[in-house]
């Protein structure tokens, strides 16, 4: 047996990691998306659309390890919710953002509609559900009425976690720019959610007579 005496261990080093591989490994299990996430907060301040595989590239770049497309998508979910707030936080927070809109430009336009909350059968008062809400900035109320005499609507379907349909109506100037000038979020693409926008389109935006309609 070797004595005590005269070995020793080394129990920490505090200088900077310089072993690199040959190859790039597969994923670590201790490289989890919390760490990856606090890693790329700023990319994904700079860019909140950046895409998954920019993930993945940045990840090898730093940690020379590939980690799994999962495992980057969930990261950069974790980090656009610290730096943006949370699902809940920013739906909750959306009558503030309807009164700082009232607040900032009184002539913008901002139509919702509410519904009664239940929990198994249960109704829960003092609670209320966002059904629908229709709004148009006034700078774009303003610029429709210097466009030509066409309006174009479409609908796209939302993949968040709550889910639903964005509805929008675009003119074009006279420059042939396509001028966005009202918008929707609604449960899906029925009568009455298009009733519900068309409604609020005519009585607040295309207010003037002979303008054309074109949809899919």
């Amino acid at each position: 047996m070797i004595s005590r005496k005269h070995c020793w261990v080394i129990r920490r080093y505090n200088g900077s990691h310089t072993c690199i591989r040959a190859n790039i490994s597969q994923d670590h299990s201790k490289l989890d998306s919390i760490t990856i996430a606090e890693v790329i907060k700023p990319l994904v301040k700079a860019d909140p659309s950046l895409k998954v595989k920019s993930v993945i590239a940045e990840v090898q770049s730093k940690f020379n390890y590939t980690v799994s497309y999962r495992k980057a998508w969930l990261a950069k979910q974790k980090a656009v919710e610290k730096i943006y707030g949370g699902w809940e936080a920013s739906y909750e927070a959306l009558p503030i953002w309807f009164e700082a809109m009232y607040h900032k430009e009184p002539s913008t336009v901002v139509h919702f509609e509410t519904m009664p909350a239940y929990q198994s059968d249960d109704l829960v008062t003092d609670i209320r559900v966002l059904r629908r809400v229709f709004w148009s900035y006034y700078h774009c109320i303003r610029t429709f009425r210097h466009c030509k005499p066409i309006v174009q609507v479409e609908g796209t379907h939302l993949y968040g976690k709550y889910k639903g349909c964005l509805l929008v109506a675009v003119s074009q100037d006279d420059n042939n720019n396509i001028v966005p000038i009202a918008f929707a979020i609604v449960e899906g693409e029925t009568s009455d959610e298009w009733h519900f926008f068309l409604s609020n389109l005519r009585q607040h935006v295309v207010t003037r007579d002979g303008v054309w309609l074109i949809s899919d």
